[in-house]
């Protein structure tokens, strides 16, 4: 991906070439702060979000009651959260060891995931319920999309009693499998000679990132490639250009009614990283203004979706709230245009990569 992008992507080591010297801001600077501000953060807290959920399923099995039910639910809608918060950073140690894919298997168009974690509760297969047999399984049973179902799906109301146990072993072993993974994620990017340095530390002898112009065009390309991966995928794949053409049943988290929280969350994650990387302070002076619409339509765009309640679906009927949607839509659009279009040209790059085009 980042061969594909840097040459979409010509950027000078200096983002501001054009500028004087004196106001030139060099990437590594810009590549640091995104570290130090963002991704360590969104990392710990998705960390700490994953070790309260793996507590609250263990005390879900361990004295099941509607109340540890509704706890550990709660958690997972947390965990959920965190995750999209931070998984607009979808390379370095989160691609290692097929984390990504363990961590959130969707799209399931075909129901693949599903059919496997169903197999697996009706065979009680104790090697699903033991942590580590599970992460050498399909990363499909694994992450939370399974946990989605052991505690939203088809009766998972039978865990607030002592009916079904073997259930609520898995949901523990999914729980535990994500927060080893939040972990070690969390662990590698504090890691002082891990990837952290060598995206922050852009050279001729770096085996990842030769110069400042494949570091930077590695940032640049989060905001760009997850605001269509916002819009295109996660959005629109639900949401049809009308009524009658709505799939709600292919909404993220439907059943958990974490679909607008979840897209909320990357528009988050998108907006807290622009600021924390101070990509708009390298823009020339009479430029500027874009880092501070960027960071506007940003908040508008989490707004607009969190005020979207209740089941997909009937949100989706909801004539008020679909209209929502399809502004959070329009805003996005309105993003990706300022940034992967506007920004890009004050900074000489050159627009058009797509991560999901497979160029």
């Amino acid at each position: 991906m980042l061969n594909r992008l840097a040459a979409a992507l010509a950027l000078p080591f200096f983002l501001a070439a054009a500028m004087p010297a004196s106001a030139a801001v060099k990437a590594s600077d810009v590549i640091g702060r995104a570290i130090d501000g963002f991704v360590r953060p969104a990392y710990a807290s998705l960390d700490d979000h994953a070790a309260s959920l793996a507590k609250a399923m263990r005390t879900l099995c361990e004295a099941p009651s509607q109340q540890s039910l509704e706890a550990a639910r709660a958690d997972f809608s947390a965990t959920v959260e965190a995750w999209s918060v931070a998984e607009i950073i979808a390379f370095g140690p989160i691609k290692q060891n097929n984390r990504l894919e363990r961590m959130l298997y969707w799209p399931d168009r075909k129901g693949i995931g599903l059919k496997q974690v169903q197999a697996a509760l009706a065979a009680k297969d104790p090697a699903a319920a033991d942590p580590l047999q599970l992460a050498g399984k399909s990363v499909a049973m694994q992450g939370l999309g399974a946990l989605e179902f052991v505690l939203f799906g088809d009766g998972a109301d039978a865990l607030a009693g002592a009916d079904d146990p073997y259930r609520c072993a898995y949901g523990a072993a999914v729980a535990d499998n994500i927060k080893t993974m939040a972990g070690d994620v969390a662990d590698a990017w504090n890691k002082p000679d891990g990837f952290a340095a060598l995206w922050a530390n852009p050279g001729p002898q770096n085996p990842v990132y030769r110069d400042g112009t494949e570091a930077v065009t590695e940032l640049v390309g989060v905001f760009i490639n997850e605001l269509e991966m916002i819009r295109d995928v996660r959005l629109k794949g639900f949401l049809g250009a009308k009524p009658e053409a709505d799939k709600p049943k292919q909404a993220i988290y439907w059943r958990s009614q974490n679909t607008a929280n979840s897209l909320a969350g990357n528009l988050t994650g998108i907006d807290r990283l622009f600021r924390a990387s101070k990509l708009g302070d390298a823009l020339p002076a009479d430029a500027r203004w874009m880092g501070e619409s960027i960071h506007i339509q940003l908040v508008n765009g989490v707004a607009t979706v969190k005020s979207v309640t209740g089941p997909i679906d009937k949100a989706l009927g909801d004539p008020a709230q679909r209209d929502k949607l399809q502004h959070f839509a329009l805003i996005t659009s309105s993003l990706s245009t300022l940034i992967g279009t506007r920004m890009t040209a004050e900074f000489g790059l050159t627009a058009g990569f797509s991560s999901l085009d497979g160029d």
